[in-house]
């Protein structure tokens, strides 16, 4: 399998990804949670209603029939798979994530990117997706995301998706690099909580279209309502309350242009990167 076979990348809509049939809550379900927690905490801490720039347009205001997300003490019982990434993909390994969920993971509300740009504060629920979870606090706490690139922008005229892709540890972000997007943690893990949409304003998983429950360490930021034709294939964890503006500016920005020998209307990560730099300082879960 060669670096370009590895690319961890939702799949384009002219690619031939597989289609994958997920389990337990849909993503429509984890907007509803995640919508209602911050409102409480809105409420709590007597802040005023976010602005529409903060909050994703998808958002339903009400999901009566959404399943509860899992309790704390059965989070407490919940033991997460991490395998080797046996692949050849190059890694930057800082080691396996705990198979226990830690007090800490299971309390998590947020995970905050800090970027060259401004701050993308998501809002997460452990219950819906919590060896997702454990995976980034793991990583987060080893620094294995500072001082990485975004490597990665779609958008709607290029390639008819609305995308920001971050996560590689050894991704360029100059739209040169034919192996941008192929670095991982050197371990993989499987999806949870697939589900029928990827609004605008979801974070969720990158990997390969047809390389199910081959998650690593790349994740995807979701900037349109138009994403819809993807397959239900990657894990969504969560969704943005602020910083929309900033990937808004990143879109906006457009997509550099590749140099001779690649081919920038491609599915290659490499090829589509924006010409916005975005580095990410550190990334922090609490």
């Amino acid at each position: 399998m060669t670096d370009t076979d590895r690319q961890q990348h939702p799949a384009l809509p002219r690619s031939k990804a597989r289609r994958t049939i997920g389990v337990g809550l849909s993503v429509l379900a984890l907007v509803g949670s995640l919508a209602a927690c911050s409102e409480a905490k809105n409420s709590a801490d007597g802040a005023p209603t976010p602005t529409p720039s903060e909050v994703p347009s998808a958002v339903p205001s009400e999901l009566p029939d959404a399943t509860p997300s899992v309790k704390e003490t059965d989070l407490r019982k919940v033991t997460c798979e991490y395998r080797k990434d046996d692949t050849g993909s190059p890694a930057k390994f800082v080691g396996f994530p705990p198979k226990q969920l830690s007090k800490a993971v299971i309390n998590a509300k947020t995970m905050t990117i800090y970027t060259n740009l401004g701050r993308i504060v998501i809002d997460i629920a452990p219950g819906d997706t919590p060896c997702t979870i454990n995976s980034f606090a793991f990583l987060a706490s080893k620094k294995f995301f500072d001082n990485t690139v975004c490597h990665r922008l779609t958008t709607i005229e290029s390639n008819g998706l609305g995308l920001l892709q971050c996560g590689d540890p050894q991704a360029k972000g100059d739209g040169e690099n034919p192996t941008d997007g192929t670095g991982g943690p050197g371990y993989l893990f499987p999806d949870e909580n697939l589900g029928p949409q990827y609004a605008r304003g979801v974070v969720f998983m990158a990997q390969g279209g047809d390389a199910s429950n081959s998650n690593g360490s790349q994740f995807v930021i979701s900037y349109t309502d138009e994403n819809a034709q993807l397959p239900q294939a990657y894990t969504p964890f969560g969704i943005v309350r602020q910083g929309m503006e900033i990937v808004d500016k990143i879109a906006k920005g457009g997509v550099n242009t590749a140099k001779d020998g690649i081919d920038i209307t491609s599915d290659d990560g490499g090829s589509n990167a924006p010409k916005m730099k975005v580095q990410i300082k550190t990334i922090r879960i609490s």
